[in-house]
């Protein structure tokens, strides 16, 4: 987005929240809560909703206090079914595939699921929270290699090209069509050819619109 978005952020840690607001502002974005567990990011969300100030995006961690299990998830989860103009990016120490799936089973739009190390990365990270707030996806490649991974035990793939199964991680990375071709070192052409003949097998018809990108990748968790 070129203007900054409004973020909360949710997450134990206060160390960690700390870094995430600095490195968040430092970039033009709004930081207008943080908090530290599951109940607190609901019942923050629904204040700043009542007040006309719902953010553009939710930053969570999936373990939160008090059991340390699911609980940032839930209440991401929660919050896409009240508010699904919200924004929802959540962060995993390690690819958890089923968090990952119960996220991304709803909704396309608006969604990413990060692992924390990508935090590190600081452009990809920022571009990522910006991508969410504006109705795009961003899923951590390593996210995508393992549910693409499981998914060609099933038969949803299987009719994709070894080359075809690589645009398509990329795309679920958020990748444009432009930056899929400097990656691989082709032409926008030849990525444009893929990712047709992508929605083709995959039998998503134009009437899908653009989050026909992300439900190429997702397809199999229809299934």
């Amino acid at each position: 987005m070129e203007n900054g978005v409004r973020v909360v952020i949710a997450e134990d840690s206060v160390l960690l929240r700390e870094g995430l607001t600095r490195l968040l502002t430092d970039r033009g974005h709004e930081v207008v809560a943080g908090v530290g567990d599951g109940r607190e990011l609901l019942e923050t969300v629904r204040r700043l909703a009542g007040a006309g100030e719902l953010p553009d995006v939710v930053v969570a961690d999936v373990r939160m206090p008090p059991t340390h299990t699911d609980e940032g998830l839930r209440a991401s989860v929660e919050l896409r079914e009240e508010f699904p103009e919200l924004g929802v990016l959540v962060l995993s120490q390690y690819v958890e595939e089923q968090y990952a799936t119960e996220l991304l089973a709803g909704s396309t739009r608006g969604v990413g699921y990060l692992l924390k190390d990508r935090v590190a990365e600081v452009r990809e990270f920022v571009d990522a929270v910006g991508r969410v707030a504006d109705g795009g996806t961003a899923l951590d490649p390593e996210v995508v290699a393992q549910l693409l991974g499981r998914s060609r035990k099933q038969d949803v793939l299987a009719g994709l090209t070894p080359r075809e199964r690589e645009v398509l991680g990329l795309m679920a990375e958020g990748r444009t069509n432009g930056a899929i071709a400097r990656q691989l070192v082709v032409s926008d052409g030849a990525v444009e050819k893929h990712v047709s003949n992508i929605f083709m097998k995959l039998g998503l018809a134009q009437s899908d619109g653009d989050h026909r990108r992300v439900l190429a990748v997702l397809r199999y968790l229809r299934s």
